[in-house]
């Protein structure tokens, strides 16, 4: 299948990058900030808006955990700056950068420690400048999340008490099922006001999500064929080829749906579903993203298929099963794999089925939305070579890895007769624009700063998606599965791929 490349010029990129705004002076603060999540990702994120010269001057970190690592925290960050984010050492910010990273060290239900915590970001505040402003980031254990906040406010750090803004990131997951989330959120809100909450799903980080939106809504060649009239259907597939990574313990409790279908997969629904909003301010495209959700009919179960991996080959690799896997119980009813058809019955999608799917240990790693087309009411090419094999239009958007996005079409083949072949047209972020060594979280955390949430999920938000996904848990959870029922390096149970044969469709991988 021929391939045609398209390039954008270095100028190009430079000439359209926006001047961003600068946040006010802060601290941010880091509950859990001995876990892997800070130094892989907070720190070198946080280091990249450095670079770019988006933080404000007056600004700190600090990390607060259980354990005593005043001596070694920010020599750890540091390294993790080094190994993760693609820096060298002797760049000139990075000492400075070091300079402002602190450590604070606490028991998380501990009531002294947090006057000790309150008294030590003031004193941060008049030594930095920092104006009361905070970000608390809860990279927490979930059970931690509600107890954490009610504490900062219990003893007076929600931003009520002074004149500085107080913001707190929640790590997913937002509650296990519907009747856990509404809990979550009310004893979240009984403190903070929605809109100091910031609920993170790292998925809206990524650079080629955000693009589903420009691509849409920042080309006229797109927008006016995104509807029934012209897409026959739309997969969406979040394929991982690792499997749980020692999480036992947390997989044990989660499983597929949870950790993926109900947040990430349903947040690109929404960016590739919604219907145009007033602006790109948070209100108008949460607005957007609830009504699609909203939208989505009832799920019956016979609409769903799961999976558990077992004994397999990725990569060249033998690797065992799930049940093998270690703190997971051997007889296990947990999927790792998890897939559904999704019907919205609105103007523009009546009748359009959406396809979603989430699994481990599969043939590749790969996320992306295909988009297929309806094919030509009229084959005027009938007795052409090709023209039988002639299939229809697919406009893949390539969220992870080789970020980009493909474009299949019929093209007539050199030559003095109308032969056909499919073609692609593709478009890739790293040759357009280099190599990037951010990771996502960059324009969360300067998102978060700025008070702009419209890239987090609200309340209303995650409890409908919530209230979509609780009845299949349910069900499920009365359905003993003979498990497992797919090998680890293939495509998923068989059942994934009859919940698409019965509509005379495949997965496109």
């Amino acid at each position: 299948m021929a391939t045609t490349n398209i390039n954008v010029s270095k100028e190009q990129v430079q000439a359209n990058q926006p001047k961003e705004s600068i946040p006010d002076p802060c601290v941010v603060v880091i509950f859990g900030a001995s876990g892997d999540l800070t130094k892989r990702k907070l720190l070198p994120a946080l280091y990249h808006l450095e670079q770019a010269n988006l933080l404000p001057e007056n600004f700190v970190v600090v990390g607060v955990a259980r354990r005593d690592l005043s001596a070694t925290f920010a020599p750890d960050m540091k390294d993790g700056i080094l190994k993760g984010g693609g820096v060298e050492e002797s760049e000139a910010k990075l000492g400075k950068f070091i300079d402002r990273v602190k450590y604070f060290q606490t028991e998380f239900d501990n009531d002294e420690g947090y006057e000790k915590l309150k008294q030590f970001l003031g004193d941060i505040d008049a030594k930095f400048g920092t104006k009361a402003n905070r970000l608390f980031y809860l990279a927490v254990a979930p059970e931690y999340f509600a107890d954490i906040t009610q504490r900062l406010g219990k003893h007076g750090m929600t931003g009520n008490e002074g004149d500085g803004w107080v913001r707190v990131i929640i790590e997913k997951p937002f509650g296990t099922d519907l009747e856990s989330a509404k809990k979550l959120n009310s004893e979240i809100n009984s403190v903070l006001h929605e809109n100091q909450i910031f609920r993170i799903d790292h998925y809206l980080g990524k650079e080629t999500v955000q693009n589903i939106l420009v691509f849409r809504f920042g080309n006229g060649i797109f927008e006016p064929i995104w509807n029934r009239n012209y897409i026959d259907s739309v997969q969406i597939t979040a394929a991982e080829s690792i499997g749980i990574e020692g999480r036992g313990p947390f997989y044990e409790a989660a499983g597929a749906l949870r950790d993926v279908l109900q947040n990430h997969v349903m947040e690109v629904l929404s960016f590739v579903a919604m219907e145009p909003p007033d602006n790109f301010e948070s209100a108008a495209v949460r607005v957007e993203k609830l009504k699609v959700w909203k939208a989505i009919e009832p799920i019956p179960v016979e609409n769903t298929a799961r999976g558990q991996y077992g004994p397999g080959n990725v990569d060249g690799q033998d690797v065992k099963g799930y049940r093998q896997e270690d703190r997971v119980n051997p007889e296990s009813q947990m999927e790792t794999y998890a897939a559904m058809k999704l019907e919205i019955e609105n103007w523009r999608w009546a009748g359009v089925p959406f396809y979603i799917r989430a699994g481990k240990r599969l043939k590749t790693r790969v996320t992306e939305v295909v988009i297929t087309f309806k094919r030509p009411p009229l084959h005027i090419f009938q007795g052409s070579a090709g023209a039988e094999q002639l299939e229809p239009n697919v406009l893949t958007l390539r969220i992870q890895p080789d970020d980009g996005i493909r474009l299949k079409f019929g093209a007539k083949l050199p030559g003095p007769t109308t032969n056909i072949a499919q073609v692609n047209m593709n478009f890739s972020y790293a040759d357009a624009f280099g190599k990037s060594s951010a990771n996502g979280y960059e324009r969360l955390l300067l998102d978060a700063m700025l008070g702009d949430g419209t890239l987090f999920a609200e309340r209303e938000g995650v409890e409908t998606t919530w209230a979509l996904m609780t009845p299949i848990l349910e069900a499920w959870k009365q359905q003993k599965m003979d498990f497992p029922n797919y090998a680890a390096g293939s495509w998923g149970p068989k059942e994934a791929e009859e919940l698409l044969e019965r509509d005379g469709r495949s997965w496109h991988v």
